[in-house]
């Protein structure tokens, strides 16, 4: 059977957790790439890692980790965040299968702004 994106993020979505906006309270992790975050703005002091590297930062063991990320790994969650959501849900799932509590943040950078959240740029 030939899954599409919309069935791999399904099925992402019931593996993880998904939180509101306002209540995203763990480390904020951006999943978009880098014109996205130009384009549409950011949230103040997420962490911005493109989907496409997710892992090689994620993985403690990696020469390319990122010690923000790998830090929350054992006692804090990342909340993850892309455009609309399907990115970060499967940003959320293989955080998740390497040992992250992970959350998705509700409707994306959209949901954020919807919610009257800071952006900036």
């Amino acid at each position: 059977m030939n899954l599409s994106f919309k069935d791999l993020v399904a099925e992402a979505r019931e593996r993880v957790d998904i939180v509101a906006p306002a209540e995203a309270d763990g480390l904020i992790l951006d999943v978009r790439e880098p014109d996205e975050l130009d384009q549409a703005g950011r949230v103040a002091d997420a962490l911005a890692i493109p989907r496409g590297v997710l892992e090689t930062r994620a993985d403690p063991e990696s020469p390319m980790a990122e010690a923000r990320l790998t830090e929350v790994r054992e006692s804090g969650t990342v909340d993850v965040l892309c455009a609309s959501g399907g990115r970060a849900a499967l940003a959320a799932d293989t955080l998740r299968r390497m040992g992250y509590r992970a959350r998705v943040i509700e409707g994306g950078i959209a949901g954020w702004k919807e919610a009257g959240l800071p952006t900036e740029g």
